[in-house]
């Protein structure tokens, strides 16, 4: 099972664009539940010189090797440098700065020269940007320049799982299709047939997305979860300094850059969220093989504390690329969390 069985209905609503293409597309929906792979798959298919009556591209003709390699003259990817495997390793060896997470002005002006000629294969010319959600301000108004006069066989799709964070002004210019959840059942089945162990597990704190579930399980987390859950479990006899110690010497240890100060804090939201649930009467949707605990936990604080400590993690996620002081972040967070009860 590919991850478009997962997302039939949505491969089936882009495929209704291809008689007549709007401008810009949007494709929206959480985390990890395979937009961006949809997005690439319509590119491919709209560039591909044979694409079949699925829609689907050859992945023989030239085209599609063109793709392939990364060289097709009429399509463009525009992402973070730091989502780029190949530019974050050079960066890393060389002792550069650390690749951008945002997608920049100057990515987006180099663009007009692109949009600005006649297409190379006399077809659709395509610019795909992940995640749009990445653009400050400044760059996403640059964009909007692009959006407002639109050039002749040209499509921009644009891949979001937080498109409340995107200008108004750039949502109203594009066609949205939604990319939701698969069922439970499916999405389960998908994990199996990638190998992943414990699959409903991952799945539950993925929130039910399964690439992101895939993801979670294959990056390194379950260290950084162990270590986080053996804290947060322990409620008013946590130790802020010592968890904190703890959770910063789990971070620098990870040389993947998987184990991040983002995800800590991610993870922390799940948490508190469940605690949330818990408090109100129902389940808990992420952490579910915990939830005698999460129940204690609960019962000791109350639904007002844990709103605001909601509302903490917000600020602190938002900072969390660039901590100036890890340890004392993660101090502050600890003490926070220990107040709950």
């Amino acid at each position: 099972m590919n991850i478009f069985q997962l997302q039939e209905s949505a491969w089936q609503r882009l495929q209704g664009r291809r008689a007549q293409l709007p401008h810009a597309l949007l494709l929206i929906g959480q985390r990890g539940v395979g937009k961006f792979e949809l997005a690439r798959a319509f590119a491919a298919g709209l560039l591909c010189e044979a694409p079949g009556m699925d829609g689907h591209a050859c992945g023989q003709c030239s085209a599609c090797n063109w793709l392939g390699q990364g060289n097709h003259p009429d399509f463009r990817l525009v992402q973070p440098a730091a989502m780029s495997d190949e530019e974050a390793e050079a960066d890393e060896e060389t002792g550069k700065k650390k690749p951008s997470q945002q997608i920049t002005i100057d990515q987006v002006r180099g663009l007009d020269d692109f949009l600005h000629v006649g297409t190379h294969r006399q077809g659709v010319r395509i610019v795909l940007l992940h995640p749009a959600e990445a653009m400050n301000r400044n760059t996403a108004n640059a964009l909007l320049k692009s959006l407002e006069e639109p050039r002749p066989d040209t499509l921009f799709l644009l891949v979001s799982s937080e498109a409340d964070r995107l200008l108004p002004t750039i949502r109203s210019r594009c066609q949205t299709v939604e990319v939701p959840l698969p069922s439970p059942q499916a999405a389960t089945a998908w994990l199996a047939a990638q190998k992943v162990s414990d699959g409903g597990r991952w799945l539950a704190l993925a929130g039910g997305a399964p690439r992101l579930a895939a993801e979670l399980a294959g990056s390194g987390q379950r260290s950084l979860l162990d270590a986080l859950l053996g804290q947060l479990q322990k409620g008013r006899q946590l130790d802020p300094i010592a968890a904190a110690a703890l959770i910063e010497k789990t971070l620098k240890a990870d040389k993947s850059g998987a184990l991040t100060m983002k995800r800590t804090v991610e993870w922390l939201q799940k948490w508190s969220a469940d605690l949330a649930l818990v408090a109100e009467g129902l389940p808990p949707r992420y952490f579910q093989d915990d939830g005698a605990t999460i129940g204690q936990l609960a019962a000791s604080s109350s639904t007002i504390k844990i709103i605001n400590f909601n509302r903490l993690l917000i600020k602190f996620k938002a900072q969390s690329e660039h901590p100036l002081n890890l340890r004392l972040v993660l101090e502050e967070l600890f003490f926070a969390y220990r107040a709950l009860y």
